[in-house]
């Protein structure tokens, strides 16, 4: 038939092209329109719409709305008689069995902690009894733990204190250095002549006092053995009355604190007589 209508040799006249315009006002004039013979004006499409049985559509659904429900009537049919076991229900397909252990039960909190049948000091009073059985014994381990601590503060104070004794002795021995220009001039003025007598002297010898008792000690004296370690030399030169090796002169006197050596004795060695 497509092909015939659009065949300019078929024999037979093609079928008209027909359109229908539904536009309700004329374009060309703008008046409305009057509907054709047998089409539906917009009056009567807007009461099908109010009217549902006017459409199959809405009366086919408001039909099958209407219907009843079987499946609520279903169950009456399968209902079980009064007094079955329920028990014999078949379970449903999937679902978890679950068994019942005639031993799980609810406990009180305290008899499963502890079972229900001892009381704590019981409990302690076995564990202790099985610690001795074992072996331990707990006031050894104390009394073992109470030497160490003493003996580690018995360490710590004889540390303290040695560390204090060498602190006080560094300090002393600061004091003196810092005194030895005073005693060389002290020595000069009596080499010299000049603290035979009078107040000055007793000063000198009150102070030379002091300091020796704190432990200050002179080095270097006429005569004594040449010492490398505390003496130093500044020259050597024959003497008729000091032997070889030893010292003939002290230009000036070195000083030891306790065991320190403060300041060598600077000397002059004798080489003999001629």
């Amino acid at each position: 038939m497509a092909k015939d209508r659009y065949n300019p040799e078929a024999t037979e006249p093609a079928e008209p092209i027909r359109f229908t315009d539904k536009r309700r006002f004329d374009p060309e004039t703008g008046e409305p329109r009057q509907p054709a013979e047998g089409e539906a004006t917009v009056e009567d499409r807007e009461a099908a719409a109010a009217d549902p049985s006017a459409d199959p559509l809405a009366e086919a659904e408001r039909i099958l709305a209407d219907a009843p429900d079987e499946s609520h009537e279903a169950p009456h049919a399968h209902e079980e008689p009064a007094g079955e076991d329920r028990d014999h229900e078949p379970a449903l397909e999937g679902a978890p069995e679950v068994l019942e252990d005639p031993e799980l039960r609810e406990v009180p909190l305290g008899e499963a902690i502890g079972g229900g049948e001892t009381e704590p000091a019981e409990r302690i009073q076995a564990a202790e009894q099985a610690l001795e059985d074992s072996g331990y014994d707990r006031e050894a381990e104390l009394e073992d733990g109470l030497r160490r601590v003493q003996a580690e503060y018995v360490n710590y104070r004889r540390r303290v204190e040695r560390d204090r004794s060498v602190e006080k002795e560094r300090v002393k021995g600061q004091l003196i250095s810092d005194l030895m220009p005073v005693l060389d001039d002290i020595a000069a003025a009596r080499q010299a002549g000049d603290l035979e007598e009078g107040p000055f002297a007793h000063i000198a010898g009150r102070l030379e006092q002091i300091l020796t008792h704190q432990g200050l000690t002179p080095v270097g004296e006429v005569g004594e053995e040449f010492d490398p370690n505390e003496h130093e030399a500044i020259m050597q030169q024959p003497h008729q009355e000091v032997e070889a090796d030893r010292i003939a002169i002290v230009v000036r006197a070195g000083y030891r604190f306790n065991d320190r050596l403060l300041r060598a004795a600077q000397v002059i060695v004798s080489a003999g007589p001629e």
